[in-house]
Formats: C-alpha cells, sequence, structure tokens
C-alpha cells in the first residue's frame, strides 16, 4: 500500500509540475526600456497611448511589467550613453521612436529586441534589412518622411496658390533629413516653388530661424517630422504666426496652430507599439515580425489660424480633410 501512495503522489506531483511552472512564468515581471528622444511631458500622450495598448494585452505597470525611462530633453549627444544605461540593465525589450533614437539604440545592443513606435523609412535609414523580414533585433513601425514631406509642400501650395518660396524647418541632428529635403526639393519644382533648408538644433535657434525666413521672404513653411520640432509645436507655430507664415506639419502640429497637419496618427502609432512587444515577450524573434506602416493619413485644417492670416483656405481641400477645426 506504501508503495501504491509513493506512486499516486509522484504521479500527482508530476502532473502539477508543468502548472506550477506555468504559474511561475504568469507572475513574472518583464522589464521594459523606453529611450525618449525629448522629454516626458512632451512625448506623455505617446506614452499615455503605449501604456493603453500595453494593458490591451494583460500588461499592468507595478504588476507584470515595470518601464524603465530615459529621456535625452532633446539633446540628441545623450541618446548614445542613455541607450547604453538601459541595456545594461537588462530589460526584455526596448521601445523608442525617431531615427536618432532607433539608430542610438541599434548601436548599442545587437540583441536586446527592439520596437520602433515610428521611424522615417527604416529600411533607407538601413535599421532594418526589409519590411517583411527585419532581419535584427528591431521591428515596429515606419513610415516614409520624405513622401510626407512633399505632400506637405503641395498641400501649401493648395492652400496659397500664390506660394512662391517655402521654408524647410528642420534638425540638423537628425540625419533623416537629408533623404527629406531631396524629396521636398523635387516636388518644390514641380510646383515652380522655391524650397530654403532652415536648420535648427534646439529651441534657442527657432527665433533665429523664423527671422531668417522673414528676411528671405518665404511665403510658408514645412516643419520636419522629428522629435525635437513635434515637442515644441506651440513654439513653432506662435512664430510662424508672428512671421505671419502659413504653416504646415504633423496633424498634432495643426491642432498647436498651424494651419495645415497631415500624416499618420502618431497616438495610434504608438498604441500599436504594444502589440510588437507583447509578441516579443511571448518569444516571438524581432527578425521575423514584419515592419508595419500606417495605412491612414489624416488631412487637419486648422480653419481659425487660417482665418488669423487673413488667409481663405479653398473649399476644394476643406472638403477633403478629415478635420477643420473652426
Amino acid at each position: 500500500m506504501r508503495l501504491i501512495g509513493l506512486a499516486v503522489i509522484l504521479a500527482v506531483s508530476l502532473t502539477l509540475a508543468p502548472l506550477a511552472g506555468e504559474a511561475q512564468q504568469t507572475g513574472k515581471v518583464h522589464r521594459i526600456g523606453f529611450l525618449g528622444q525629448t522629454s516626458a511631458s512632451a512625448q506623455a500622450i505617446g506614452v499615455e497611448a503605449l501604456r493603453a495598448g500595453l494593458r490591451d494585452f494583460g500588461y499592468v505597470e507595478g504588476k507584470n511589467i515595470v518601464i524603465e525611462f530615459r529621456w535625452a530633453e532633446g539633446k540628441y549627444d545623450r541618446l548614445p550613453d542613455l541607450a547604453a544605461e538601459l541595456v545594461r540593465l537588462k530589460v526584455d525589450v526596448l521601445v523608442t521612436g525617431g531615427t536618432a533614437g532607433i539608430s542610438a539604440v541599434k548601436h548599442a545592443t545587437t540583441t536586446i529586441p527592439v520596437v520602433m513606435t515610428s521611424s522615417g523609412d527604416a529600411v533607407a535609414s538601413g535599421l532594418v534589412a526589409s519590411l517583411a523580414r527585419p532581419g535584427g533585433n528591431i521591428t515596429g513601425s515606419t513610415f516614409f518622411v520624405p513622401e510626407l514631406m512633399a505632400k506637405r509642400v503641395e498641400l501649401l501650395k493648395e492652400a496659397l496658390p500664390r506660394t512662391r518660396r517655402v521654408a524647410a524647418l528642420v534638425n540638423a541632428d537628425d540625419p533623416s533629413h537629408v533623404p527629406v529635403l531631396k524629396a521636398m526639393e523635387t516636388t518644390a519644382r514641380s510646383l515652380t516653388v522655391e524650397l530654403q533648408k532652415f536648420a535648427v538644433r534646439g529651441p534657442h535657434d527657432f527665433e533665429g530661424a523664423f527671422s531668417a525666413m522673414a528676411k528671405s521672404r518665404v511665403d510658408a513653411v514645412v516643419v520636419q517630422e522629428d522629435s525635437l520640432l513635434t515637442a515644441n509645436n506651440k513654439g513653432i507655430t506662435d512664430l510662424a504666426v508672428t512671421k505671419r507664415l502659413l504653416s504646415a506639419g504633423s496633424t498634432r502640429f495643426a491642432e498647436f496652430g498651424g494651419q495645415i497637419g497631415y500624416g499618420p496618427s502618431g497616438r495610434d502609432m504608438a498604441r500599436r507599439a504594444a502589440y510588437f512587444v507583447d509578441k516579443i515577450l511571448k518569444g516571438a524573434n524581432p527578425a521575423d515580425l514584419p515592419v508595419e506602416r500606417p495605412t491612414k493619413f489624416e488631412l487637419v485644417v486648422n480653419l481659425k489660424a487660417a482665418k488669423a492670416l487673413g488667409l481663405t483656405i479653398p473649399q476644394t481641400l476643406l472638403l477633403r480633410a478629415d478635420q477643420v477645426i473652426e
């Protein structure tokens, strides 16, 4: 009888062992590293969207995930050190966005999985081998910034047909501005518009850049899709109004007072990053997770901001807008 009892106990133990392992696995707290190119306040909307996406997959901070944040505060030269710091923490996955941030993480590690919340043409910038098969330790979402910026030039010309000179406000420290300018120049030539580059490295350069635009007698300004510039949407739109320049940027840019906003939803892309994080935490290899491109682009027209400059936006443009701010 004693032998039978031991056999039963052993059989039950072997049956329960996998369940105990599963319970232990379920109880694991995952560590996510987040590298921000600007500040916590500037990227608050995107971070909250990421958190919401993670909650959709059952991840709650303080319960089964911990997010380690590092912020460059717009100082791109700090990104490599901050990326290395997150790598030393041995996080399970790294999340970041923007070409400069992703490049810093790419150089810091080839083993820890990296999720891009957004990036400008990840293939052309060498961040991934291809969209279908990224190949390395990086995956996530990307969009073609050069095409996006060229489209904004078109929209400015349509909004103000008499436009002859357009300023391109770019971040000199963001390498993606080089292909961006090439695409914009091609479009500008086709529209008989002169494109002028105005590069900045921080908010302290904005006033000087806009004063230079005024001296060059530009009619409008297109703002590069860049974390530094996005973080300062309000200051940039205020300067554009002061210099009486028609302006175009992201959809959020229009919400802050620019006349034209065009692009994918940054909030949606940040939330989508949670899908990649979940896949990786469950064992997926980022090399095999296809990089995604947003399929929906929104046009926002700030009619109130246009009226402040005494401009009348053509009805054809208003009818195509996904949102009109009055």
